[in-house]
């Protein structure tokens, strides 16, 4: 892949994280100088400790505090932005982290004169969604792109990898429960994406000559229904259960019941997630626009505990 900067040090922001973890290590064994910057870095000394990952230097930050953003990202050559709110709770807020943490980031790698930006983002942003998690997430995007134009936008399909909390949900379910609940009919079409090559073109990204202001969709190989995927993960794990279609009212209920809980299973906005498709359009660049041969579900599946005797 053709090179258009010179970068040697990276600040990974949201670096303790499932995809954040990955993109570190990734920088690490390619020998960038990486720093993740996250707001415990005492608890993932141990996560990177060892001779491979020497270069790695955990540093604090919250995306919430512009100050601390500036010191974690100081001298640094580019920034990937991995963080991610999936669930609201206290002072974590969907508008903290997606917007004002994702411009302050922003804010000061435009400041700071850092040659790349790289912001993670997620298909089905939208502007107009009657959700506050889809709607913060667009708004993050646009926020971005206004004080760092050059920022590359990537926006992952589902990810999932062998420690995920997608596949690994539906299959501890299934051990509890000889029924597993669909979504509706189950027939939104998903198109999950190995969170190593989002990790991998987040790492390309930082180099590509294409990639500055441009935003990719990043899905894999493979599109399925909630049905089928559910399936195939059933038929790995050597489960056999049946699929009972809930109404989208039904779950909506139990999602507002959940809310009161201090970490909810079930939230609104997963559930207005699951409403509509979530798979790459025609004319977006994709993975393979970042030099990343995507590996599919089934390639993967084998790793995940459930599926050793």
């Amino acid at each position: 892949m053709a090179s258009g900067c010179e970068v040697d040090c990276v600040t990974v922001f949201g670096g303790s994280g499932f995809l954040g973890s990955r993109i570190v290590k990734q920088l690490a064994r390619k020998g960038f100088e990486t720093r993740v910057a996250c707001r415990h870095p005492d608890n993932v000394i141990s996560q990177f400790h060892s001779d491979q990952h020497a270069n790695i230097l955990p540093v604090y930050a919250d995306v919430r505090d512009e100050t601390s953003v500036a010191l974690a990202m100081a001298g640094s050559d580019a920034v990937i932005n991995a963080v991610g709110l999936y669930v609201q709770t206290g002072s974590d807020r969907f508008d903290a982290v997606h917007e004002l943490g994702a411009v302050n980031v922003a804010h000061q790698a435009s400041t700071l004169e850092v040659k790349r930006l790289v912001h993670i983002s997620g298909i089905g942003a939208d502007l107009y969604s009657a959700s506050d998690y889809i709607r913060a997430r667009a708004k993050g995007e646009l926020l971005v792109q206004d004080v760092f134009p050059a920022a590359t936008i990537l926006r992952p399909s589902v990810l999932f990898g062998s420690k995920d909390a997608f596949v690994n949900t539906l299959s501890r379910i299934a051990r509890s429960s000889p029924v597993l609940p669909l979504f509706g009919r189950g027939s939104t079409m998903l198109q999950p994406v190995y969170v190593g090559d989002v990790a991998e073109a987040a790492v390309n990204a930082l180099k590509a000559t294409g990639a500055p202001g441009n935003v990719y969709e990043l899905g894999g190989p493979q599109i399925y229904s909630y049905q089928a995927l559910i399936t195939l993960v059933l038929t790995h794990a050597k489960q056999r259960r049946l699929l009972f279609p809930v109404p989208f009212a039904i779950w909506e209920i139990a999602a507002k019941l959940m809310s009161i809980l201090p970490r909810p299973p079930l939230t609104k906005a997963q559930i207005t997630l699951m409403k509509q498709d979530n798979i790459v359009s025609g004319t977006a660049l994709t993975l393979r626009d970042l030099g990343v041969d995507p590996r599919s579900l089934e390639d993967i599946l084998p790793r995940y505990a459930f599926s050793r005797p």
